[in-house]
C-alpha cells in the first residue's frame, strides 16, 4: 500500500508570530520554521504503518511519499519526514502561500500521478488554521474521507477511524483509497536519529513547479488586514461573593 503524506513548512509552534507593520500578513523574516505539527503526526503514523508499530501489522504500508508545496527551503521539511522514515519526497515550488482550494487542486494532480491507496495528512496547518484542504481534496477526488483521526486501523481494504466528537468518540470505516486527516491524540512523533538524518540526505526529492500541473491556483480571497488579538486585561480580586456580584453587575454581566 502506498501512502501519500502532504506536509507544510510553518512557523515553529514555539515561536510567537509577529504581524507586519503594514498589516498585510505575518512577518516570516528571521523566524524559525518547522514541519506543521499535525503533518508530523501524519508522517509518524505512516511510518508506523510500514514498520508494524502499535496495532498496525508490519508492511501495511510499502511506500511513503511526502509532498510539500512551498518555497525552496521546504526541502528541509521534507528531509525531516525522510529522516523519520518516509521513502521519497516531492516539492512543488511556489513563492506564494496558496489558498486551500489551490493546494487541494495540486494535491489532486499529485494523487492522480502517484496513485496512492491512502492520503494521510494533518487536519490543519497552524498558520492559517483553515482546516479545509483534506475535505476539499476528498471532494475533488470523490474519495471517502475520515477527519480528526485519533486512532487508525487499516484492514481488509478499509480504514477504520476513531474520532472525537462533542458527545464522545465516533468510529467510522472508509473504503480505500481514502483521505484521512489526523488529530493530536493519534500518536507522538519520534525524534529522527542521527544515522537516519544522514540517510535522509541521500533520499530522492523530486522538484516540480506549480505550472507543471496545469492547475488554476488563482486567489479567490483577498486579505484585508491581519492584526494581533487584543491583549487581555488584568484580572480583579474580590473580597467575597457579594463583592463578586457587585463587580459583575457593574460590568453588565448580570
Amino acid at each position: 500500500m502506498k501512502v501519500l503524506v502532504p506536509v507544510k513548512r510553518v512557523i515553529d509552534y514555539n515561536v510567537k508570530a509577529r504581524v507586519k507593520a503594514d498589516q498585510s500578513g505575518v512577518d516570516l523574516a528571521n523566524v524559525k520554521m518547522s514541519m506543521n505539527p499535525f503533518d508530523e503526526i501524519a508522517v509518524e503514523e505512516a511510518v508506523r504503518l510500514k514498520e508494524g508499530k502499535e496495532h498496525h501489522a508490519a508492511g501495511t504500508a510499502t511506500e511513503i511519499v511526502v509532498v510539500s508545496i512551498g518555497v525552496t527551503q521546504a526541502q528541509e521539511t521534507i528531509r525531516t519526514a525522510l529522516a523519520m522514515g518516509a521513502d521519497r519526497g516531492l516539492l512543488i515550488q511556489s513563492d506564494t502561500d496558496l489558498e486551500p482550494l489551490a493546494v487541494a487542486k495540486l494535491l489532486k494532480a499529485v494523487v492522480e500521478e502517484e496513485k496512492p491507496d491512502l492520503v494521510l495528512m494533518g487536519k490543519q496547518s497552524i498558520d492559517g488554521d483553515n482546516n479545509a484542504v483534506g475535505q476539499m481534496l476528498a471532494a475533488l477526488l470523490d474519495w471517502p474521507q475520515a477527519t480528526f483521526a485519533g486512532k487508525l486501523v487499516i484492514d481488509d481494504g478499509k480504514a477504520t477511524v476513531t474520532r472525537e466528537v462533542d458527545g464522545g468518540l465516533q468510529t467510522i470505516a472508509a473504503e480505500l483509497p481514502a483521505v484521512v486527516t489526523v488529530d493530536l491524540r493519534l500518536n507522538t512523533p519520534r525524534y529522527a536519529s542521527l544515522p537516519n538524518i544522514m540517510k535522509a540526505k541521500k533520499k530522492e526529492i523530486a522538484m516540480k513547479a506549480v505550472a507543471d500541473y496545469g492547475v488554476d491556483v488563482a486567489d479567490r480571497l483577498k486579505v484585508i488586514k491581519v492584526t494581533e488579538p487584543p491583549k487581555r486585561s488584568a484580572g480583579v480580586k474580590v473580597a467575597d461573593a457579594a463583592d463578586l456580584v457587585s463587580k459583575l453587575k457593574s460590568a453588565g454581566a448580570l
